[in-house]
């Protein structure tokens, strides 16, 4: 005998990939394909760097400080001579003795540095090699691999996968996305795909194929759907052209870019690291409070969860907004050195771009909790209807036609009504 289940039980959470989040899954991913398909670059020229020289490699050998002049003293802070030997390019092993670097920002170097200097072989002073910057390569290689130690002894086999998907991550942001918008495409729709990309790369690496991450990945997709329309609606509004320095102003002039859609695909960008932290943080919740409470149904797992994300959502908002804050900390010192009004600072342009990122991530962000949190409590109990063979309908037995007589028509015992009724 068969055993009958009650409609509404609830049962155990199951870990496979819910059907029903396959039907927005699977669009969503081949839309992704065919997005990097379309919008993949063809060929970006390169901008003309010769006039600015060649860079090269070297190691200070020694350096000698001297007395700077009364003219020299008007434009240099320090004066003397570096003498380097090249490490790289057409003259390595050659010895070259250069300026000190000068003034602010300028590199304080000493015996034994490994640099970067400039090769410009036409220069007008007639002094070829200038030192630019430190060679920091072996200095950050070691934190690279100091990362990743950590990483793998603390995470292990999932810390592992989760490099993996951070090098992808940098492959989708440096091979497809920086090219595409060099290439003249939208950096919106550039943003879009690849911020897809990446998350279906980095989620499903990090956290495996199952029900938890197609969770956090369908409330990551809503959200950054809609961190997008808010952030376009207050770039409109607040009329910002992405224009904000001379670095922005050099792309600007240098690539046919749109620069206000550069912006949006900042901020989307700059919001999808914290949006998965916390819709894989809710989905992951939802999972364990449906597994150490079988008897729950979907309203309250909604409501426990949502009690976690709203603690969860108070801390990330003020990282969101101090991480903002802390990268465009020294233009709030110089605004603060300047003296103006506090009404002409926020509305500037820089300040007021800042405030937009800010308030479109965290919006965006708000709506990622409760849109997770939903999802993860109905998916958690949803189980796929059984198929097995359906049992044959029992017919009912015809009952005999009466004979004339014995309960016919007219008679009382019939079970049939008389026709001229």
């Amino acid at each position: 005998m068969n055993e009958v289940h009650p409609k509404h039980s609830h049962s155990a959470p199951n870990d496979a990939v819910p059907r029903a989040a396959l039907w927005i899954l699977v669009p969503a991913a081949v839309a992704t394909i065919l997005g990097l398909v379309l919008l993949w670059p063809q060929g970006v020229e390169d901008a003309q760097t010769d006039e600015y020289g060649t860079e090269v490699d070297g190691r200070v050998i020694a350096v000698a400080e001297t007395e700077c002049t009364a003219d020299e003293a008007e434009v240099l802070t320090v004066c003397g001579d570096v003498v380097v030997r090249l490490t790289s390019g057409d003259q390595t092993g050659e010895e070259v003795v250069v300026d000190i670097p000068s003034g602010p920002g300028a590199p304080e170097v000493a015996a034994g540095d490994d640099v970067i200097l400039i090769y410009t072989p036409d220069a007008v002073s007639g002094q070829q090699f200038h030192i630019i910057d430190h060679d920091r390569a072996g200095a950050l290689w070691a934190l690279v691999i100091a990362f990743a130690l950590a990483v793998v002894a603390f995470g292990r086999w999932k810390g592992l996968r989760s490099l993996v998907s951070l090098g992808l991550t940098f492959a989708v942001v440096l091979l497809f996305m920086v090219p595409a918008v060099l290439d003249g495409s939208s950096p919106v729709m550039v943003a879009i795909v690849g911020a897809a990309a990446i998350m279906l790369l980095s989620l499903y690496l990090s956290h495996g194929w199952n029900r938890t991450t197609t969770v956090a990945v369908l409330g990551t997709l809503a959200s950054l759907v809609l961190t997008v329309l808010l952030a376009e609606a207050a770039v409109q509004v607040a009329e910002l052209n992405g224009v904000l320095d001379e670095n922005t102003t050099n792309l600007a002039l240098q690539y046919p870019i749109d620069m206000s859609g550069l912006l949006l695909a900042g901020i989307l960008i700059g919001s999808l690291g914290v949006i998965d932290d916390v819709t894989v943080s809710q989905a992951a919740t939802v999972d364990e409070v449906a597994k150490a409470n079988p008897k729950w149904g979907h309203a309250r797992l909604y409501k426990s969860g949502m009690r976690v994300g709203r603690d969860h959502l108070t801390s990330v908002v003020n990282t969101l907004v101090l991480a903002y804050a802390g990268a465009s900390l020294p233009l709030l010192v110089l605004i603060a050195a300047a003296n103006r009004p506090l009404e002409q600072v926020l509305t500037s342009q820089t300040i007021a771009t800042e405030i937009v990122r800010s308030v479109a991530g965290t919006l965006g962000l708000i709506a990622a909790v409760p849109i997770t949190t939903w999802l993860a409590a109905y998916l958690v109990r949803w189980q796929p209807k059984p198929k097995g063979p359906k049992e044959p309908k029992e017919k009912e037995p015809k009952r005999p036609r009466p004979k004339a007589g014995e309960g016919g028509w007219d008679s009382e015992e019939s079970p049939y009504p008389p026709s001229h009724l």
